[in-house]
């Protein structure tokens, strides 16, 4: 079957068409940007890639197009697509009925930390040699890819709440129908498709209707917002989980050490054995947490999860250390959420202890941009020592700074820098946090200080 991909070169859209591509299928797409990492992906694969959207990339007359949700009504290709009767699909829905009809599906939501938990989660039923497939919007290092088929029942998904297509309005996620499902936690986001708190409920709700009697749900024992999900109809075992002393859970942590570096896990009230891990963070923790709880129900052990969580390697852009030049450690974080970004900055903290940290923020996702969550960005770096805000163009909503010293706003990239590389000394980290490239200021920071650590050397 000729299969064509519609933003084929973003994260899910390209995993998707490398699992097409594996299952026989003649792949091609379609993007409005084609260019590595993605691109050289695809394109060792196989698949032939086109820049741009354009009728004439019909010409091939595909059995399939496969239409990805960053495309509407208006784009050419799409318009292309309906006005020529070509049979269409989403990428949620094309998934559903060629990949995981039948499989033994694990899908991980929330808003924040699918990606790590389900990169946790993969993990662990590999190195129990469940050998799962998977698909995951982010690169495990453990495995280097974002998505397989696998070979085995077992399929771990990062379920995501955004729209399926601009045909399908519901949240990708229900079209997965998992058998065991971790809701890690529900706070607003993603304002430009959502109303308000209330209407992502209703498709986290759904979410919930499509678990079986036989599946288990997996969720913080303290997450009001889920509750009230729950309060809906809840048909399946429920496994709850708490990192929070003295709180009724079915899974907890004890003796978590600085950093949260390591922890004791107890199911049932009996220890299980203690994780040692390079992580830190509290969010790590219930991320962990789930991750064990849903690899039991797929009966692994959990003194085997815990194994392979020591062996957990994070993911690309996940507190990624990018590199330590003159004895500054410069680190990469996809950050999207004040809850996110606060802690992961306070676990930075309980582990560097008196140690300089330096927070570099770009606001850009689509939320961000909008201004809703402005009033709780600044609380959100009380963990750095000092912070550094890009406000890239489009951005009216502006900061007050005014009574923070040690926080600074800037609308200039090259200000920004300069003022970031005045600053610096020797032990200092540096977190870069975005959701997106930010415009490469990573690796133009590490060059500057590799070009002024040569300079002091030639002199």
């Amino acid at each position: 079957m000729k299969v064509h991909i519609l933003g084929i070169c973003g994260t899910f859209m390209g995993g998707l068409a490398v699992m097409a591509k594996r299952l026989g299928h003649t792949v091609t797409g379609s993007d409005a940007g084609v260019y590595p990492p993605m691109s050289t992906q695809l394109e060792a694969e196989g698949i032939e890639l086109m820049s741009g959207y354009s009728a004439a990339n019909l010409a091939l007359k595909p059995d399939i197009v496969v239409i990805g949700n960053a495309l509407s009504r208006g784009n050419e290709e799409v318009e292309a697509v309906l006005n020529s009767g070509l049979p269409y699909t989403s990428g949620a829905q094309w998934l559903a009925d060629n990949v995981l009809q039948g499989r033994w599906v694990l899908a991980v939501a929330g808003t924040h930390g699918k990606t790590t938990t389900s990169s946790m989660l993969a993990w662990i039923l590999e190195y129990a040699g469940l050998k799962p497939g998977f698909l995951i919007g982010g690169v495990p290092l453990n495995f280097s890819i974002s998505a397989r088929l696998g070979e085995s029942e077992f399929f771990v998904i990062e379920a995501d709440e955004y729209d399926t297509a601009f045909f399908d309005k519901r949240s990708k996620f229900v079209h997965y129908r998992p058998k065991t499902c971790v809701l890690n936690n529900l706070e607003f986001d993603h304002a430009d498709i959502f109303d308000d708190l209330e209407a992502i409920k209703r498709q986290f709700h759904h979410l919930v209707r499509t678990v079986p009697s036989s599946g288990v749900l997996i969720m913080p024992s303290d997450e009001p917002n889920l509750d009230d999900v729950l309060q809906r109809g809840c048909w399946s075992e429920l496994a709850t989980t708490s990192t929070k002393p003295k709180q009724q859970a079915a899974w907890t942590v004890d003796n978590v050490s600085a950093g949260e570096t390591g922890f004791d896990v107890a199911y049932a009230g009996q220890d299980v054995g203690r994780v040692e891990w390079a992580l830190t963070g509290q969010h790590n923790v219930a991320n962990g947490l789930a991750a064990i709880a849903a690899a039991k129900h797929a009966g692994v052990e959990p003194s085997l999860a815990i194994a392979a969580l020591a062996r957990f390697e994070n993911v690309k852009r996940r507190m990624e250390i990018r590199a330590t030049v003159n004895g500054i450690t410069l680190y990469d974080d996809f950050a999207h959420h004040p809850t996110a970004i606060a802690s992961t900055l306070a676990g930075l903290r309980g582990k560097l202890n008196e140690q300089r940290i330096i927070a570099v923020l770009e606001p850009r996702s689509n939320t961000m941009k909008m201004g809703v969550h402005k009033d709780s960005l600044l609380p959100s770096l009380r963990a750095a020592d000092y912070a550094f805000i890009y406000l890239a163009d489009g951005i009216d909503w502006g900061m007050n700074v005014d009574a923070q010293p040690n926080v600074q706003v800037h609308t200039s990239l090259e200000g920004l820098i300069d003022a970031l590389l005045s600053l610096l000394q020797a032990d200092d980290h540096v977190v870069f946090m975005s959701n997106g490239g930010f415009s490469g200021i990573h690796q133009t920071v590490e060059d500057l200080l590799a070009n002024e650590q040569t300079s002091c050397v030639s002199h």
